[in-house]
């Protein structure tokens, strides 16, 4: 699948100087820029106008990075989120993932994983909506939750299906970790041995069908085989 061009991105940051590098390196990929210096003036474009992602800091004036995040999580259709901040302590991750962004990065950062994080982002924002997915000899259906193989249901568990889902919206990526955490249990303050064990039981269930669909990186986390005839409905 390929990743989302010509976005509308709104930047949140204070300083001026990584304004103007997001500002020419995100418009060199395609993407239209909309900047915004406090995190007032960004909450009032958000309200006035649609966006496709947000780039935002934590540290701004006024009022943090989280609130925005916050504000912003229960809306429908809202727009990607991927924090870009200084703050790289374990904790202002989860605060940062917990509070509503979908990916977080840290200063210093490479400009490429920037654009292919919002570009991740914003792919899985889109296709999550899609009624089903299909790979190999399954069919994922997100309307029923309900696993498929070869129309024969496959019993799987709640957790299951949103771990096979997570997997499914970035199939040929790794997923990290806290990804996965956020997607099965809505926060990333869970215990490494709880998603080991769920992803084990998942892929039991798919290996007796047809082996080797889950892949694991050690340290960062799985994905879903790209060469496991995995398709989205035509858009």
């Amino acid at each position: 699948m390929k990743t989302p061009t010509n976005l509308r991105i709104l930047v949140i940051e204070d300083d001026l100087r990584m304004v103007e590098l997001l500002r020419t390196g995100l418009w060199e990929h395609g993407h239209t820029i909309v900047t915004a210096s406090t995190a007032e003036q960004g909450q009032q474009l958000i309200d006035a106008e649609n966006f496709d992602a947000i780039v935002l800091d934590i540290g701004l004036p006024g009022r943090s990075g989280y609130t925005i995040a916050q504000h912003l999580r229960a809306r429908p259709n809202r727009p990607t989120i991927v924090m870009l901040t200084a703050l790289n302590h374990e904790d202002n991750i989860v605060c940062g993932l917990d509070a509503g962004a979908d990916d977080y990065l840290t200063k210093p950062f490479s400009f490429p994983e920037l654009v292919a994080r919002i570009g991740s982002a914003a792919r899985r924002a889109r296709v999550a909506a899609t009624d089903e997915f299909c790979f190999g000899p399954f069919r994922l259906d997100t309307r029923s939750r309900r696993l498929l193989c070869n129309r024969v249901e496959v019993n799987i568990t709640r957790g299951e299906y949103l771990l096979l889902r997570a997997l499914a919206l970035d199939r040929g990526e790794v997923v990290s970790r806290r990804q996965l955490m956020k997607a099965v249990w809505g926060t990333t303050v869970v215990s490494h041995g709880a998603l080991d064990t769920l992803v084990n039981t998942l892929r039991e269930k798919l290996h007796a069908k047809q082996p080797g669909l889950i892949s694991t990186t050690r340290g960062v986390g799985y994905s879903l085989l790209e060469d496991a005839d995995l398709y989205l409905p035509a858009e």
